[in-house]
């Protein structure tokens, strides 16, 4: 046993870890688990399930990733959970393995900051550099594309999508589509305006924050049909912005929620 992985871990055999891999006390990693290159695991986390997790991920005591999902239907069918390349998941997240029928696979991308007691369930797919603060809970088949942004203690429906570069503030509840930029929160949810803070932060230029601003003032404060507004906003000329009203275009065309008003 490599002697990166402490004494009092139970890695089975058949477990395939990288020999860069740390494995701290007590921990317990099972047969179909894949780990790569110079990722850590924190004492006393379980990582069991088809469970496919990349390299430099930093992953901290008491996690439970690849557990079976809270779904009645299921009936131990080989579903599975595929973790990218250098997370930090804090202590007590919970990641659950897909479910059958749905695509059967829980995705977590790249580069994304998930704190504390975090619960992902089946059929998730969260992109890359998000941040996730303690408390955040999706339900089954949420997607967060990249770079969003949820505050702690907020909870997100079944199949509710969060577009790019949107933030939740904390302690919301989450019930239809979060349009990409936007900045929401509250129980009911409630749009506030743009991610202003975070879009600067990202390096978006003057050209574009004008678009996106414009696709604001369209979809919620026009008092125009979303039908009419995605005319509009399909009309907008931007050569700096064009793949960000593309984006807005095609989260209106997918959303099956309805949008956040």
């Amino acid at each position: 046993m490599s002697s990166l992985i402490h004494p009092t871990a139970i890695v089975d055999a058949a477990a395939r870890i990288d020999p860069t891999v740390t494995v701290g006390p007590y921990a317990v990693i099972g047969p179909h688990v894949t780990i790569g290159a110079r990722t850590a695991v924190g004492a006393h986390c379980v990582i069991e399930g088809r469970t496919t997790i990349g390299e430099d991920n930093r992953i901290f005591q008491f996690a439970s990733l690849g557990a079976v999902p809270q779904d009645k239907k299921y009936a131990g069918e080989p579903t599975e959970l595929v973790i990218g390349d250098r997370n930090v998941i804090r202590e007590f997240c919970t990641f659950n393995l897909g479910v059958p029928g749905a695509g059967g696979i829980t995705r977590v991308g790249s580069d994304n900051w998930i704190m504390a007691y975090t619960h992902i369930a089946h059929d998730c797919r969260v992109d890359n550099h998000t941040t996730l603060a303690n408390n955040t809970t999706l339900a089954g088949h949420v997607h967060l594309a990249d770079w969003v942004t949820i505050g702690g203690l907020t909870g997100i429906h079944q199949f509710v999508s969060v577009g790019a570069h949107a933030m939740v503030g904390f302690a919301s509840a989450v019930s239809q589509d979060v349009p990409p930029f936007m900045l929401v929160d509250g129980n009911p949810l409630a749009v506030r305006g743009l991610n202003i803070v975070g879009l600067r932060r990202r390096g978006f230029s003057a050209e574009r924050l004008a678009a996106i601003k414009q696709m604001h003032r369209l979809l919620y404060r026009q008092g125009l049909t979303l039908e009419a507004t995605r005319s509009a906003i399909a009309e907008l000329h931007s050569e700096e912005a064009a793949d960000d009203i593309a984006l807005m275009l095609s989260f209106i065309d997918q959303s099956t929620r309805g949008l956040a008003r």
